[in-house]
């Protein structure tokens, strides 16, 4: 009986072994396929991180080349005669720092044409859009009317916007301009009761209501 129970299990595992090396012949193939795509989207995505790495590292030696010049002219042009990137982020850096540079220079106009362009982007991350949008009213000081400046501004006035106290502190120098004293002591004002105001602009915000003739605290 011994023997043919011993008999009986080397037939089973017989049996098993060979049902395992033809399923192996049938089906080993997707193990291997699996191993293989799983090692070659490693491989990819260390090749990417290498490669986006070396793109970004270019980018930014190829800015601070340009930046390099001898006066803001020479900067303003470098920065003009790099290639624009697809990428938009990188687009936006450049974009913003080449107005920066025209703006040095004394090409107002240009920096301002570039920095609208830039804000009307959609590509573009909003902060940055947001950003070029308040420096477009910054660097057209002097040339464009209170008023329409004071309107570019409503879209970083609302609430949580995070320009939204730089924008004020614009609208307020706008209020100087037009002769609103009180509007812009107001405008002031509220910027310093603001709990999100930075310490740079509690002082040129403080300085200027003083200087409007103003206190910082509105009397009762």
């Amino acid at each position: 009986m011994a023997n043919q129970d011993s008999f009986v299990t080397e037939v089973s595992d017989e049996v098993r072994r060979d049902k395992l090396f033809r399923l192996m012949r049938r089906y080993g193939w997707i193990a291997i396929l699996a191993v293989v795509l799983l090692v070659a989207g490693a491989a990819f995505i260390e090749w990417r991180k290498a490669r986006d790495a070396a793109e970004a590292q270019a980018f930014g030696d190829e800015i601070l080349a340009a930046l390099s010049g001898a006066d803001d002219a020479a900067r303003a042009e470098a920065m003009a005669a790099l290639p624009t990137p697809e990428e938009p982020t990188r687009r936006a850096i450049q974009g913003l720092l080449a107005a920066s540079a025209q703006s040095e220079a004394g090409n107002a106009d240009v920096a301002r044409a570039s920095l609208e362009a830039l804000a009307a982007d959609t590509a573009v991350p909003q902060i940055y859009r947001d950003i070029a949008l308040l420096k477009s009213v910054m660097v057209s000081a002097g040339t464009v009317a209170p008023a329409d400046r004071v309107a570019s501004l409503q879209p970083l006035l609302a609430a949580g916007n995070p320009l939204r106290l730089l924008a004020l502190e614009q609208r307020a120098f706008a209020e100087v301009e037009t002769g609103e004293t009180e509007a812009a002591i107001a405008t002031l004002r509220g910027i310093l009761a603001d709990a999100e105001v930075t310490e740079d602009l509690r002082v040129r915000a403080t300085q200027l209501i003083v200087a409007l003739g103003g206190t910082p605290e509105a009397q009762g």
